[in-house]
């Protein structure tokens, strides 16, 4: 084990995890670095293999599992898979930075369960779910039965917030990110 930390950003889909995680990545550029998750979905729009997620078949993933090569995964949706790789946060600690997830709730939950007190779990609360609604419809990417989905899912995500370490409110997406930044720099301090 490294002298290495994780932060982990879970959030309902549409609350803006990814956004902040952006905007630390931009802030902290020589302390963090983004940990790419495994999934077995399949690209979308412009994705990049190894830059967005690491792209598996279902069989490739089942054989990782098999092979203990996972922190943490899960089947989110029925045969769609995502998983944080052991060696995707050992390289990153061993270029001597910070390890930053934009991960879902359960996905974080068990990766804070995994590493105590080297990380921490950070929770981006969307303001409310007709918000969270609406910014999933004006993202154009979903189905309107994903959305549906998602929004189902969100409603019980939102149940565990309390199980993180701290949550920041994403109403006005500037001061979500001062929020971020404060948290962030006092942890790795």
């Amino acid at each position: 084990m490294s002298n290495g930390k994780l932060i982990i950003f879970s959030a309902p889909s549409g609350s803006g995890k990814t956004t902040i995680v952006r905007h630390l990545l931009k802030t902290f550029p020589n302390q963090l670095e983004f940990s790419i998750s495994a999934t077995s979905r399949p690209r979308r729009g412009v994705e990049e293999n190894g830059k967005d997620y690491y792209y598996l078949t279902v069989d490739e993933f089942k054989q990782k599992i098999d092979n203990k090569e996972f922190l943490e995964w899960e089947e989110v949706y029925a045969g769609t898979h995502y998983g944080t790789l052991k060696s995707e946060v050992n390289r990153i600690w061993a270029k001597g930075k910070h390890v930053i997830f934009d991960i879902d709730v359960e996905g974080g939950l068990n990766l804070k369960k995994i590493f105590g007190n080297k990380a921490l779990a950070v929770f981006v609360m969307p303001p409310s779910i007709k918000i969270l609604e609406e910014r999933l419809n004006s993202r154009s990417t979903d189905s309107a039965e994903s959305i549906a989905r998602r929004v189902a899912k969100a409603e019980k995500e939102l149940k565990t917030a309390d199980l993180f370490d701290t949550f920041i409110l994403n109403e006005m997406l500037e001061e979500a990110f001062i929020k971020a930044e404060k948290v962030v720099s006092e942890f790795l301090d």
